[in-house]
């Protein structure tokens, strides 16, 4: 990534139904959140096709690009420098284990690999790695853990022709997984367990000590709880959002049949978490300690306590805030708003 000289610059994460930014500015102490901005659509909830992106619609430039004008011209942002992330989705990405060797010795290595790994013409996509680990193997045999990443060029292209369209410059991009990593796991000496709910996928880490090591993605998130309250109680998804977000799993009397609705569609988001989970710690031999929830869904009352019933393992909501200096008006908001900022301020905090 390129270094960024600037005093401040904007962490930008544009989601499936939403766009968030935050202006950091370089201080001797902690970087300080100068601004932020979020900007949600709620099409996506009467139409499915109605959303910025998915795994399976792609991006409209001029329109998103309007869409990330509009945000950081309502949040006040005063640099134009940008560093953007980009969704699980848009990537390919495995862990894979070499022998231990020089860093020349496994760039060669790397270079036959990635022919074998990559579903796509090497020329068609941009290709980079980064050791995350070592192991001893069954057989004594030190290993080195790579996790491999590559984008198609033409997604690469099209943020930088968003990004030109609203007028910003970008400096570089991230995969998203790599910021959240950095920003919730920099400190901790265990793996974690990172489930990150979106309204339209959710995305699930392993992560330590701020490396990525391992990742899998879900098509059923946050919009898929909406839609079942709104199909099961006969009401408008918009009611759905609203209801979903007061009450949560903690819907009792009346209320109750929310959690009844609701509970099948995390059972199936917590199925395919054990599925990575299980993946991670029979291929690196390692085990995971504990996890963060993030995303928007981590807000839904009642779903940390659920989680970690489940997943015998304590989790807790992100909390990425505890990274920055920031306003003290905002403070009654940050518990709320860490999950949702998550990426953006993990995208900041690299070069600062």
């Amino acid at each position: 990534m390129l270094s960024i000289q600037d005093n401040s610059y904007l962490g930008v994460d544009i989601g499936t139904t939403s766009i968030k930014v935050v202006e950091l500015m370089k201080t001797k102490g902690l970087p300080f959140l100068k601004t932020y901005g979020f900007l949600e659509s709620y099409g996506h909830l009467e139409r499915l096709n109605n959303a910025i992106q998915t795994s399976t619609l792609k991006m409209l430039e001029a329109e998103t690009a309007e869409l990330l004008k509009a945000v950081v011209k309502q949040s006040g942002a005063e640099t134009r420098q940008a560093v953007a992330s980009l969704p699980s989705f848009t990537a390919f990405s495995t862990l894979l284990e070499l022998p231990i060797m020089s860093d020349i010795e496994t760039a060669q290595a790397m270079a036959f690999q990635v022919k074998q790994y990559v579903p796509l013409p090497v020329g068609a996509v941009t290709i980079d790695w980064i050791k995350v680990g070592e192991r001893k193997d069954e057989n004594g045999t030190m290993k080195q853990q790579i996790f491999l990443v590559s984008i198609p060029n033409e997604v690469i292209n099209k943020y930088k022709s968003i990004f030109e369209k609203a007028g910003l410059n970008l400096m570089a991009l991230e995969l998203e997984g790599f910021s959240t990593a950095r920003v919730l796991t920099s400190e901790a000496k265990e793996n974690t367990l990172i489930i990150d709910i979106g309204s339209r996928s959710t995305t699930i880490l392993v992560a330590k000590e701020g490396n990525l090591k391992f990742a899998g993605q879900t098509d059923f998130a946050g919009g898929s709880l909406t839609q079942t309250l709104s199909s099961g109680l006969s009401i408008r998804t918009r009611r759905a959002e609203d209801l979903k977000k007061r009450r949560g799993l903690t819907g009792s009397g009346g209320e109750y049949e929310l959690s009844t609705l609701m509970l099948p569609i995390l059972d199936v988001i917590l199925s395919e978490v054990k599925r990575v989970r299980n993946n991670f710690e029979s291929t690196c031999k390692e085990s995971v300690e504990k996890v963060i929830l993030t995303g928007g869904g981590a807000n839904l009352l009642g779903i940390e306590e659920y989680f970690s019933e489940q997943l015998g393992l304590p989790a807790v909501k992100a909390s990425p805030f505890a990274k920055v200096d920031y306003p003290n008006l905002i403070e009654p908001f940050v518990k709320d708003l860490g999950p949702i900022f998550t990426v953006a301020i993990g995208l900041g905090i690299k070069n600062l």
